[in-house]
């Protein structure tokens, strides 16, 4: 499989190496210790849950506080939607940037989105369906959202007609404002997250990261 780094910093994106037959296609979605080595993450999945949406339906923007975080793995398993990822770290040097990827069944494609992340995504069909494998269970009172229609971000929503989406995400907040209420995660805490994760993991699986990580921490104390 390829894993490369999005826009967003520590978000990656996954495309696997698809074998096809007579029978129709075969590939891995996801692989322990591969990604472990080329992400410096560790993802060890405790719950998944599944959207169905309607054609239109917008999800989005979601995160959650850390602690005690939320790791996801996303991908969709029916229909097609364009996800997005964002950066809502505060002291990130990619606070709010964000990166686009389209997401269907046939070619695998899948997002990872580490502590400290927003999500989102925009039903392009009908009956859509999108899977999330997350590393902690859902926490009640954690979830924040940011508005997807912040204007100051401008996310690239291909709308051709009026969304269906939550009230609540409606009236959430805009990134700066959010970040003025203390509600995002800090980029210092999500790392100190993430070396908490690479700790419990034999160094076999993330020799590279070790030194980076270590400088990571070491400018965030100066």
């Amino acid at each position: 499989m390829e894993i490369e780094e999005m826009a967003v910093r520590d978000a990656y994106r996954i495309r696997p190496r698809i074998h096809s037959d007579e029978r129709g296609a075969f590939f891995e979605s996801f692989r322990d210790g591969e990604f472990t080595r080329v992400t410096g993450h560790v993802f060890r999945p405790v719950q998944t849950n599944f959207s169905a949406n309607h054609r239109g339906v917008l999800r989005g923007m979601h995160g959650v506080s850390l602690p005690p975080g939320q790791a996801k793995y996303v991908t969709c398993v029916r229909g097609a939607v364009l996800d997005i990822v964002l950066d809502v770290r505060v002291g990130s040097p990619t606070f709010a940037a964000y990166d686009v990827n389209l997401l269907e069944p046939g070619k695998g494609t899948a997002v990872f989105l580490p502590d400290g992340m927003a999500h989102g995504f925009v039903s392009l069909t009908h009956d859509s369906c999108v899977s999330y494998v997350f590393d902690t269970p859902y926490v009640p009172g954690t979830p924040f959202e940011i508005n997807p229609f912040d204007p100051d971000l401008g996310l690239p929503w291909p709308l051709t007609e009026k969304p269906v989406v939550a009230a609540k995400d409606l009236r959430a907040p805009g990134l700066s404002r959010a970040a003025e209420l203390g509600i995002l995660p800090r980029y210092e805490d999500c790392l100190a997250h993430y070396a908490r994760q690479r700790a419990a993991v034999p160094s076999e699986f993330v020799p590279e990261f070790a030194g980076e990580l270590a400088g990571e921490l070491a400018g965030e104390k100066e």
